[in-house]
């Protein structure tokens, strides 16, 4: 039997994992109004609309308006986060812009428009990337900043998305990107707050693949820019055959390597996951993610009807899954991505009230 002195040091030491765990208080997501279909990237590209439709898993996708600059589409993202967690944005103590890096202006800080722009007037801010994986390694950042400092209580995360506007339909060798659309996400991280909370994170990244899909043009190696480079200013494959063995070689077993670290430090398995907040990508590859882990289609939400937003897609997925009571409470909520470059993301959330 337990003495009594071991069953105080143990409820002692559970207050303080209770004291210091990161939830997620709020989810928000904008967008846009705007839409292209299947049909109408066939005609830009001459791709056939069916293969756009099932291969590329893409029956629409969103598109921006006049009004939806970068940091637009995050700040909306934002205000319905701060809604939904139901507090003041003086709240706030740090705001991480952890978006695209093409942004309203080169060389800005869009934290701090986001913190003037929600009245989060007692904040500071910064912006981090990690491409489409930014959304885990932007929890796995803002956890251990309000972990690491006893001020701090609450973060924002806020992230908005129109790499569609580098991407040009008849450069072939980028066709994987065609599915990109635009919009935003945002995320109300809490210390001490039991629920939703983040159990673990995993990352691995690979400095090869560093310069095989870049735009050439915009930045200090090709400077200053002229009037052509206005034309080039797109994402472009360097060596395609080299690209595609590369990720063909490397891509899935990545994926899948963070998402079974990712559970492994929250103390879970394969067997665990009740949702998988994924990334869009094509169809067959989904589908491959889903069987390797056997899981199925209701244990997910395929975004065909919005195409790939970079690192907005795990809170749009999970916002979906709320909606559609995929997700319930006590479920183990899986978020994953990858950014070009490469680095591939993941977290393991626990939904709803934390039950250690």
């Amino acid at each position: 039997m337990r003495s009594d002195s071991e069953e105080i040091k143990k409820a002692i030491l559970y207050q303080e994992v209770i004291l210091m765990n990161i939830g997620i208080m709020g989810l928000g997501t904008y967008c846009p109004e705007n839409y292209i279909s299947s049909a109408e990237i066939a005609e830009k590209t001459g791709i056939p609309e069916w293969v756009i439709s099932q291969k590329f898993g893409v029956d629409k996708k969103t598109i921006p308006g006049p009004k939806d600059t970068t940091s637009y589409m995050g700040i909306q993202a934002a205000k319905e986060a701060i809604k939904e967690a139901g507090i003041d944005p003086k709240e706030i103590d740090i705001v991480i812009w952890n978006g695209a890096q093409h942004k309203d202006y080169p060389c800005w800080l869009a934290s701090l428009k986001v913190a003037e722009e929600i009245g989060a007037v007692n904040a500071w801010g910064f912006d981090m990337e990690a491409m489409c994986g930014s959304m885990m390694v932007g929890m796995e950042t803002a956890s251990s900043l309000l972990k690491g400092n006893e001020n701090y209580k609450t973060a924002l995360l806020v992230s908005g998305y129109r790499n569609s506007d580098l991407i040009d339909y008849s450069v072939a060798e980028t066709s994987f990107m065609f599915d990109i659309g635009v919009g935003g996400a945002a995320m109300v991280l809490r210390k001490g707050y039991n629920k939703n909370v983040i159990l673990g994170t995993a990352f691995k990244g690979d400095g090869s693949f560093s310069e095989d899909c870049v735009v050439e043009v915009g930045g200090s190696k090709n400077w200053p820019m002229t009037e052509e480079d206005v034309k080039d200013m797109h994402f472009v494959v360097r060596d395609a055959e080299s690209f595609k063995k590369k990720l063909g070689e490397r891509t899935m077993p990545n994926f899948y390597h963070v998402i079974r670290e990712s559970l492994s430090k929250s103390g879970r398995t394969d067997k665990d996951i009740d949702y998988l907040a994924i990334l869009h990508f094509k169809k067959s590859a989904h589908d491959a993610v889903l069987d390797e882990l056997g899981l199925d289609s209701e244990q997910t939400t395929y975004l065909n009807e919005y195409g790939h937003i970079g690192q907005n897609d795990q809170v749009l997925s999970i916002k979906l899954g709320l909606e559609s009571e995929k997700i319930k409470d006590g479920d183990i909520v899986v978020m994953v991505g990858a950014g070009i470059g490469f680095v591939w993301a993941a977290a393991t959330v626990q939904w709803g009230d934390y039950v250690g």
